[in-house]
Order: C-alpha cells, then sequence, then structure tokens
C-alpha cells in the first residue's frame, strides 16, 4: 500500500507569492529613502494536516520541487497526527525555495529547506 502524499493549499501558496511580490513592488522607492536589506523574504504559505506513516510523512511541494517523503523519529508512532507548514522563500519577490516544518503536538521534530531559503 503506497503511502499518502499530501498536498499544500494552491490558493495559500500563490497568496504568499503575490504578498512577497507586492511587497517588492516599490522597492525602488524604498532604495531611494536608504532602506537597506538583502532582499530575502520569508512567507508563509499555509499547513495541512498530516498522519505519520511507515515512519515519514510524503509531501507534494510546490514551485517544482516535487514529491519528498521526510523522515519522523521512531519515537514517535506510526498513526500519530502531525501538520506541515509551508514557508515560500522569495528574493526580490522572486521565489528561490521552500522551507518545510512538521510539528507533533505544536513542537517542531522535522525542518528542511529546498532551493535557497
Amino acid at each position: 500500500m503506497a503511502d499518502e502524499v499530501y498536498e499544500f493549499d494552491k490558493e495559500a501558496v500563490a497568496a504568499a507569492l503575490e504578498a512577497a511580490r507586492s511587497h517588492y513592488a516599490d522597492k525602488v522607492d524604498a532604495m531611494a529613502d536608504g532602506v537597506t536589506e538583502d532582499g530575502h523574504l520569508s512567507m508563509a504559505a499555509g499547513c495541512v494536516s498530516v498522519t505519520v506513516e511507515n515512519g515519514k510523512v510524503c509531501l507534494n511541494l510546490p514551485l517544482g520541487f516535487g514529491k519528498y517523503c521526510f523522515p519522523i523519529p521512531n519515537v514517535i508512532p506510526n498513526g500519530t497526527a502531525a501538520e506541515a507548514c509551508l514557508h515560500i522563500c522569495t528574493t526580490w519577490g522572486i521565489p528561490t525555495g521552500v522551507k518545510v516544518t512538521i510539528s507533533v503536538a505544536g513542537k517542531v521534530i522535522v525542518s528542511k529547506s529546498f532551493g535557497k531559503c
């Protein structure tokens, strides 16, 4: 039996990308006012409820990163309810990567970045 593969809400991902783009739409004006920054911004793009299966949680990641199965420590039994959260990493509003955290009972147990975060 194949492990369930969870997905993040596409509308939430799109909203995070739009928020990052809009933030930098007026960046030329901010630079003229002497604001200095490196252009990196991480935007929350939602969370999904997941269940630990066979010692892992599998997710389809947006932005072409594909399916990835995250290992879960064996002290957390199969069938445990968890939460996977996504952040979209951007530079000057252009997506450069994603970061996923998986939490059990409100505690982060796995964190992994893909691309440039």
